[in-house]
């Protein structure tokens, strides 16, 4: 306890410790920055976790023959550019147009058992379109 100025060596002791604790955490916070940035390179990054598969449907089919466009299943995580690039990477086409839409989630009833509910999981598809001339072949 400090009266009038003066304080007791275990106090002492204690503010010592937490500065010593804050300047650690400093640095060891502007070293993880330091090496997350410079270890990785978006040009080197592996998109194969981006699309999931194509999404085959009739509204796909009809977008495939008017407008040139593709329907993919992607991860939840994924954006335009992402997509983008895993598109140019994987099937060596470069996209006009990347549109991508969140698949809600919907109740669906379970076949054989009467009044149970279940989930059908969403998720995100992009749609795809393309110059004139370039073609996605899905074997």
């Amino acid at each position: 306890m400090a009266l009038f100025g003066k304080k007791n060596d275990k106090e002492e002791k204690k503010v010592e410790k937490t500065a010593e604790k804050v300047s650690n955490t400093q640095t060891s916070k502007e070293k993880m920055k330091k090496t997350s940035t410079s270890a990785v390179k978006p040009s080197n990054r592996d998109l194969s976790w981006v699309l999931k598969g194509p999404r085959i449907t009739e509204k796909g089919a009809i977008v495939a023959e008017i407008n040139n466009g593709y329907a993919f299943d992607i991860d939840i995580k994924a954006t335009k550019t992402d997509v983008k690039k895993a598109v140019e990477a994987i099937y060596k086409v470069s996209p006009k147009k990347v549109a991508i839409v969140k698949v809600p989630s919907k109740k669906v009833q379970v076949r054989g058992q009467r009044g149970k509910l279940g989930i059908k999981s969403g998720g995100k598809k992009a749609y795809i379109y393309l110059n004139k001339g370039d073609k996605i072949e899905f074997v």
